[in-house]
């Protein structure tokens, strides 16, 4: 996701779209529009941007900003009470994410036994998902089984 698309759907996400955002960051909804457009060089800072971020109750900057750089944003698990049935919930969640890799490949070498570039984003998007996917898993896993002291249960 590009910043740009980022901050759309950050703005979009907040009841009340571009009339509650702008005020909540102190701005007009046009200063608001001329900076997530770029109008004549000006920028929504990143401040703001994070303040959006909040508002709008996703994490699609901290995303943005880790495709920008090459990675994958991962949203750890909560400290909260887990339990094994959480575990198996995201097991399976890995399991499906892992049969879109495989029907989407299937698909993208059917005709031509080759991946073209739209083909190519799409087996990415699979394969960043389950990367994000396997990531959670590790921190329940953690949580409901690790060491207290090392993050895991009782800590």
């Amino acid at each position: 996701m590009e910043l740009r698309e980022a901050k759309l759907k950050m703005i979009a996400a907040v009841r009340g779209g571009w009339e509650v955002a702008a005020p909540y960051l102190g701005m007009s909804v046009n200063a608001l529009r001329n900076r997530v457009y770029g109008v004549k060089d000006q920028k929504l800072s990143d401040e703001d941007s994070l303040a959006l971020q909040l508002l709008s109750d996703t994490k699609h900057y901290a995303e943005a900003i880790a495709t920008a750089s090459g990675g994958i944003f991962v949203r750890l698990p909560d400290g909260g009470e887990h339990e094994n049935q959480d575990l198996m919930k995201k097991f399976n969640e890995l399991y499906t994410k892992l049969g879109d890799l495989s029907r989407d490949f299937t698909a993208a070498i059917a005709n031509d036994d080759s991946i073209d570039a739209r083909e190519r984003k799409i087996l990415e998007e699979d394969a960043r998902k389950m990367h994000q996917t396997l990531t959670e898993l590790l921190g329940l896993m953690f949580l409901v089984y690790g060491q207290p002291g090392d993050g895991g249960k009782d800590a």
